[in-house]
């Protein structure tokens, strides 16, 4: 069993979210979730609404200018569109989280590694088919996080996706501002580094602070 959450509290939510699926769960305002990176160099992408209205989004652009930096780590307040704060990063083992790269397609995957790749599902479809049951569909879909996965910025501007800098049994905090649907789409890219090119389970923790 890998560490437990990183906020101590009573566990509310403890599941272990395959390679290449999705998952999603509301977290009420004051729990925290912990992201748990159980075999290391997992991409864990991420999309956060606010429970009550979900017409209001987590915002890259928001978030981004907001607290002044690209990267996300302890401290990062994961912002809406609204300017609203949806979760805060309490703690971080890794430090560096990418609010650049978005999310794989069956699309991308074909614009970018060819035509062989197309019935590759990604984290779009992933996104889509757990939004639906919540009502979501494409047109609520946004920006979103890629919790341990490392794209640096070159100085002309350029992305790029690398190894992770993550390790076996990492974690991440969130903890919910207000009560946040949080969807995850647990990489399934094995044309790039982002993953080893190899997808491996997460696990998802939500506890609540002082709470027995």
């Amino acid at each position: 069993m890998t560490a437990p959450a990183l906020v101590p509290g009573a566990v509310v939510l403890d599941q272990t979210v395959p390679a290449r699926a999705s998952w999603s769960a509301v977290v009420k305002a004051g729990d925290v979730l912990t992201i748990v990176d159980l075999a290391g160099n997992q991409a864990v992408d991420c999309l956060l609404y606010a429970a009550a209205d979900t017409s209001v989004r987590y915002s890259a652009q928001e978030t981004i200018s907001r607290q002044g930096r690209i990267a996300l780590t302890t401290g990062s307040v994961l912002r809406a569109d609204t300017g609203a704060a949806l979760m805060t990063v309490v703690d971080d083992e890794v430090g560096v989280h990418d609010t650049l790269g978005g999310a794989c397609s069956k699309e991308s995957n074909t614009l970018r590694y060819g035509q062989h790749t197309r019935a590759q599902h990604g984290c779009m479809e992933n996104f889509l088919l757990e939004g639906a049951r919540y009502g979501l569909g494409a047109r609520d879909l946004a920006s979103n996080i890629n919790w341990f996965m490392n794209v640096p910025v070159d100085p002309d501007g350029a992305l790029g996706i690398v190894d992770g800098l993550s390790g076996p049994g990492k974690r991440v905090a969130l903890r919910a501002d207000v009560d946040t649907l949080v969807l995850v789409s647990n990489c399934p890219q094995i044309n790039n580094p982002c993953n080893a090119f190899d997808p491996t389970p997460v696990r998802m923790i939500v506890t609540r602070p002082g709470a027995e």
